[in-house]
C-alpha cells in the first residue's frame, strides 16, 4: 500500500533520506536544550525507541554550548531548528547534520537583508559543514509577503511559499534539502503536500501535523494525514507530534511506526485514494449460520489466488450462509456461498455450478480469467 516514491535522495549523515530508502522516523527533544541531563535523558529515550533523527532547538549562544556537548554522545544524525534566529546556523553546523530553517522567521533578524542573501548564506554554511537543509513551512508563520499574496489561500500560500524557497536553494546550487508544510489540521496538511508534490516532485518531504495534541486526538489527527499521503506515495521521513510528558517522548516514534506499518500492511482507519478502485473482495465476518468453517479459509484462498487481478475492476463475493449468502452475491461479478459440503458459485445473478471445496477455486479461476479477457 505504500507505491514507490519519486523524490530524490539526500544524506543527513549516514542517512539517506528520499528515493528508494525507508521512511525514517524522527522526534524532537522537548527539554530546554541548555537542561544538559534533561536534554540528555530525552536523546537517550529517543534512541532507544528507535529514531533514525533527533531534532533540537537552538535559540541562543548558551544553547549551542550545550549542542556541541551532546553532540559528541550520540550517533544519531541530529538536525538543529533554528528557530527564529538564523544566523546561528554558522555556530551550530560543526556539531549537527541538518539545519532546519522557517521561511516565515527570516524576517525578524536583518530587516535589511534580502530573504534571498540569507538563505544563501544559510546554503554556504550548511555546504562548508556537509549539512542539509529542512525548509520549515508551518502554516501558524507564513512570512508576511506571503499572507498579503494569497489572503484567502492559506494552502496556496503555504506551497508557494515552499516552492520559492526550493528555488532559491536550487539557484545556488544547493540540492541536499528537503520541504515541509505543516498545521495543526490533518486536511490542510493533505491538500497543501499534494499540491506540493505537483510542483516539486522530486523534493523530499517531511511531514507532520503541527500541534496535533494529545493522545488520542493527536494520534488520530496524525494517522489521518499519514494514511492519505504515505498512501499515495508521498513522505520520505515523518514525525509524530505528541503533547506527552518528557519521558514518554519516545511513544512519538513507536506511533509513528505503527501507523507506517499500518499502512504497508493495508490497515486504514481513514479511507486511502484510489481505496475503492481494483479488485474488490468481499467476505462476511462469519457467525453462528455458518455450516462449515472451511468457508474462512476458503475466503483466505481466494483473496491469495485472485492477488494477479489486483488492479482489475472485479468484486468477489464470499458468503459464508444460505441466508445471506444467495442474495449478497448477486451484486458481485462472481460469488461464492458456502453450504455444508458444497460451494454455490455464481456470475452476477446467475448459477454457474455448485462444486466441493476442493473444486471450487479452479473454476473461479477460470471465470475470473474470462472476466478480465472480455475487458473488466
Amino acid at each position: 500500500m505504500i507505491p514507490a516514491r519519486k523524490t530524490r535522495q539526500i544524506q543527513v549523515g549516514t542517512l539517506s533520506i528520499g528515493g528508494d530508502a525507508p521512511i525514517a522516523v524522527q522526534s524532537m527533544a522537548a527539554t530546554r536544550t541548555q537542561d544538559l541531563e534533561a536534554t540528555r535523558r530525552q536523546i537517550r529515550i529517543l534512541e532507544s525507541a528507535g529514531a533514525d533523527l533527533i531534532r533540537i532547538a537552538v535559540d541562543s549562544p548558551a544553547d549551542v554550548e550545550a549542542l556541541a556537548l551532546l553532540a559528541k554522545e550520540t550517533d544519531k544524525p541530529l538536525s538543529v531548528d533554528l528557530q527564529e534566529n538564523y544566523r546561528l546556523a554558522e555556530s551550530v553546523a560543526p556539531h549537527v547534520q541538518k539545519l532546519r530553517y522557517n521561511p516565515g522567521h527570516l524576517h525578524h533578524h536583518e530587516k535589511t537583508r534580502s530573504v534571498q542573501d540569507k538563505v544563501a548564506w544559510i546554503a554556504k554554511i550548511a555546504t562548508q559543514h556537509d549539512c542539509a537543509i529542512r525548509i520549515g513551512c508551518n502554516a501558524g508563520s507564513l512570512a508576511p509577503e506571503y499572507k498579503e499574496r494569497f489572503p484567502d489561500d492559506h494552502v496556496q500560500a503555504l506551497v508557494q511559499q515552499a516552492a520559492d524557497h526550493c528555488k532559491l536553494l536550487d539557484d545556488v546550487g544547493f540540492t541536499n534539502y528537503l520541504v515541509s508544510i505543516k498545521d495543526s489540521d490533518p486536511r490542510l496538511v493533505i491538500d497543501a503536500n499534494v499540491q506540493f508534490a505537483e510542483l516539486r516532485p522530486d523534493v523530499p518531504l517531511h511531514l507532520g501535523v503541527t500541534e496535533a495534541g494529545m493522545p488520542p486526538d493527536g494520534v488520530i489527527k496524525t494517522r489521518i494525514a499519514f494514511e492519505q499521503l504515505v498512501s499515495r506515495g508521498l513522505g520520505d521521513t515523518i514525525r509524530v507530534s505528541l503533547t506527552v510528558p518528557f519521558d514518554n517522548k519516545g511513544q512519538e516514534i513507536e506511533v509513528g511506526r505503527g501507523i507506517l506499518a499500518d499502512v504497508e500492511a493495508g490497515r486504514f482507519r481513514s479511507v486511502p485514494p484510489n481505496f475503492f478502485d481494483g479488485l474488490n473482495i468481499i467476505a462476511c465476518p462469519s457467525c453462528s449460520r455458518v455450516e462449515n468453517e472451511k468457508f474462512i479459509d476458503l475466503a483466505e484462498d481466494v483473496k491469495r489466488m485472485t492477488a494477479w487481478a489486483a488492479e482489475r475492476d472485479v468484486t468477489i463475493a464470499v458468503m459464508g450462509c444460505r441466508v445471506n449468502g444467495p442474495g449478497e452475491t448477486d451484486d458481485a461479478d462472481l460469488g461464492l456461498w458456502c453450504g455444508p459440503t458444497t460451494v454455490n458459485l455464481k456470475k452476477g445473478t446467475e448459477t454457474v455450478g455448485t462444486y466441493g471445496y476442493d473444486e471450487v477455486l479452479g473454476v473461479l479461476q477460470t471465470e475470473l480469467e474470462a472476466i478480465v479477457a472480455a475487458g473488466k
